[in-house]
């Protein structure tokens, strides 16, 4: 019989938020995997949880996974926690659990703190439909290109956003989605400089701006998705350009300029493209 490979989560700031059950799992199993030993050992300390703590962060975890496997399928029961809040959410871990289930061990979740839901449930945006976008490109080029990705997109997005980068994100944001569109910063959550504020990206960004203390700590941005009738506007816009310059150029060159033009995927607008062109051959 193998053993047990517990998802643990841990406090993102208060630690009155932990578990009954992940404070008994942690005190039970054979060895802890954690990102940081020494940060964990502060929390270990508070609980009096005296179990091993095995380093397991993203630049070893693929060589500690056969290590934790072994003792695994040896019948140790292992737990896996993050620095905070709930493993594998912008956190390492995912090889392991892959892993522990193509060998067939069991995988069992102690739920408990996680940022992106403690944001998302506190933010006032819908919270039906949404997607997690993690940290974005620390370079502005490649935070703008992605932020364009997300241009259309309806659903309710969240961000994690590191202090020293988090004026010049909302800057991109405000540049990409135009500055009325809706966020709110979740940040420090169940700290004690804990702020939740809601406004429009032009308002947010101003507020960070201003005030040096609303520029530390942990962030999670959680922004209004794109109005229907905007992408419905917008995907068709872009598809008439596409039409018009596919009446004066090969598929390749009007794609190409499409993209430029309409800021869209160039290889969507070529595989788009190559789909009318087969519809129009076959009828």
């Amino acid at each position: 019989m193998s053993g047990t490979l517990y998802i643990v989560a841990t406090p993102i700031g208060n630690v009155a938020d932990f578990s009954e059950r992940a404070i008994a799992t942690l005190r039970t199993v054979s060895v802890i995997a954690v990102e940081d030993t020494r940060h964990s050992a502060r929390l270990m300390q508070v609980y009096g949880i005296a179990t091993p703590l095995l380093s397991c962060h993203e630049y070893n975890e693929a060589e500690r996974c056969g290590a934790l496997l072994q003792r695994l399928e040896q019948g140790e029961d292992i737990a896996l926690i993050s620095d905070a809040g709930t493993p594998l959410i912008s956190d390492p871990g995912y090889h392991l659990v892959k892993q522990a289930h193509a060998q067939g061990v069991p995988v069992v979740p102690i739920p408990g703190a996680c940022a992106l839901i403690a944001a998302l449930c506190s933010a006032g945006l819908p919270t039906d439909r949404f997607c997690f976008e993690g940290f974005l490109p620390a370079k502005e080029s490649a935070r703008a290109s992605k932020l364009q990705e997300l241009q259309d997109e309806t659903r309710t997005l969240v961000f994690y956003e590191a202090p020293h980068r988090i004026v010049e994100c909302l800057q991109s944001m405000a540049l990409c989605f135009g500055g009325e569109r809706q966020i709110t910063l979740a940040r420090e959550l169940t700290k004690t400089y804990e702020t939740i504020k809601q406004g429009s990206l032009t308002e947010l960004h101003a507020f960070v701006q201003a005030d040096d203390n609303q520029q530390k700590g942990e962030f999670v941005l959680v922004l209004a998705g794109a109005d229907k009738k905007h992408s419905d506007t917008s995907t068709v816009a872009t598809e008439q350009v596409l039409k018009i310059l596919l009446s004066e150029l090969p598929v390749k060159q009007a794609a190409t300029l499409a993209a430029k033009i309409t800021g869209e995927k160039k290889n969507k607008l070529y595989d788009l493209a190559l789909a009318w062109q087969k519809q129009s051959q076959s009828d």
